[in-house]
Formats: C-alpha cells, structure tokens, sequence
C-alpha cells in the first residue's frame, strides 16, 4: 500500500505537520487492517475510524471516505474484497467539528460530530471506531447489552457489559447526545452498542479499539451461539480481584 505524503503547500496552513499526520495515518490504517484480518467487519464493509494527532489532544485524524478503496468498474476482480487495499486517505477535525484539513466525503461529515463527542465525554481515550460488526449489532438490533462474559473482553479492558445507547438518526445532535450519556452513565466502558444501528469503540489507542472491536464481535458470535445451550455462564465471583487486562 503507498501512503499519500502530503506537500508542505497542503500543510502550509495546517496547525501540525507532516510527520504527525503520517503517524496518525499509520495508526488509523493498522486499525483498520486488524478489523478486516479478523472478519469482524459486515459485508458492506462500512465503518470510520478516528485518531488523536499526535501531540494535538484537541485534533483527530478521521478516515476521509469508505475503508477500503473502490475497484473501478471496469476491474473484473471488483467482487472480491479481500483484493481491495485500506483507504488511507485522512481528514483533520478539532473537537469543535471544524474540519482543519482534508475534505470529508458526505458519509464522514455526517459523524464528525460523533467522533467528537466521544473524545469530549472521554478524555482518556485516544481513539474511536464505528462498525457493523453483524454479531454486535444483532445485540443493538435486539437493544440488549453484551453480556461481559467472554474472557477476551476482560483482556482488552472491557470487564463490563457492553450497554445499549437508544437509537437516534445518525450524525444528528440526538444521536451525538445518547452516545456521550451512555458513556457518562457507564464510565468503564469502552464499547457502546448503537441501538437499530452498530457498534463504537473507544480505546487507548487504534490497536487497543481495533482488538476490543474484535473481541466484542467474538464475544456476541460465542454468546449468541451459548443461547442454544442454555446461554452463557457468569465468571465467579473473584474475577473482580483480579487483573487481567493485556498491557499494549
């Protein structure tokens, strides 16, 4: 994959530079490989993903269009995904949704906001990702939080259920609104069930949001797989002694 430096000319305004913007390209692009790899994405393969700029807390880099870059039409192989390349190209916000470089495509304008609105509600967080992982967001669809009770979950920080923020349009102030008071009222959480919708993620950073996307992905695949067995079985008692979180 070549990634697109950009120009001192495109940066001569830009309140950061080119190497902070390669890193954060970087990030967002590992991210995106690590959800792809582990078939945790829904067909359409549709999501965003955003990062902190490094040594800007109040700038984020967000992917500018689709994750993965389109075939064109003509290209035969156009039905086979595993064959299209992550789309690295970036758009810079501040946390006031002002878009600071880089032109959004209409998809991404519209969630801006919604990126934003994380980071603000969680200042120690560094990163966010959206998805339609199909297993999470059948518990979306169903608005019943995934129960915490996959190993996995505890290894990436997630030691609670993952809860259900109420539906509301998407990238209006509603939807903005519910997210950030679903966080507020479940401040251990790093994942977020968006009801009638999908998944968010937040995390440390693109590697820690990217790996919990999977692990709740795999999480509500097992759980939901459980349900026929009789469904899942709490952890004991003293798993909250302990801890298991998995240091990156």
């Amino acid at each position: 994959m070549t990634l697109h430096t950009p120009t001192p000319s495109t940066l001569r305004h830009a309140p950061f530079g080119a190497d902070e913007l390669a890193a954060a390209r970087t990030d967002l692009t590992t991210g995106i490989n690590r959800i792809f790899a582990a078939s945790a994405m829904s067909a359409s393969g549709h999501g965003n993903i955003s990062v902190r700029l490094p040594g800007h807390d109040n700038l984020l880099a967000v992917n500018a269009g689709e994750l993965l870059r389109p075939w064109p039409a003509s290209d035969l192989r156009v039905g086979l995904p595993a064959l299209r390349t992550v789309n690295d190209e970036v758009v810079v916000v501040d946390l006031d949704g002002e878009v600071r470089y880089g032109a959004p495509s209409p998809s991404v304008a519209a969630i801006l906001k919604m990126h934003v609105g994380v980071y603000r509600t969680r200042p120690d967080v560094n990163a966010v990702i959206h998805t339609h992982s199909p297993h999470a967001t059948s518990y979306a669809l169903a608005s019943v939080s995934l129960p915490a009770r996959y190993e996995a979950l505890l290894v990436h920080g997630q030691a609670v259920d993952v809860p259900v923020a109420p539906w509301a349009p998407r990238g209006t102030a509603e939807a903005v609104r519910t997210i950030a008071e679903t966080y507020q009222a479940h401040p251990q959480t790093y994942g977020v069930l968006l009801g009638n919708h999908g998944l968010l993620v937040a995390g440390d950073d693109a590697k820690h949001a990217a790996s919990l996307v999977v692990a709740i992905e795999e999480a509500a695949e097992s759980s939901l797989g459980a349900l026929a067995l009789g469904g899942v079985t709490p952890f004991p008692d003293h798993v909250k002694d302990l801890d298991l979180r998995l240091r990156f």
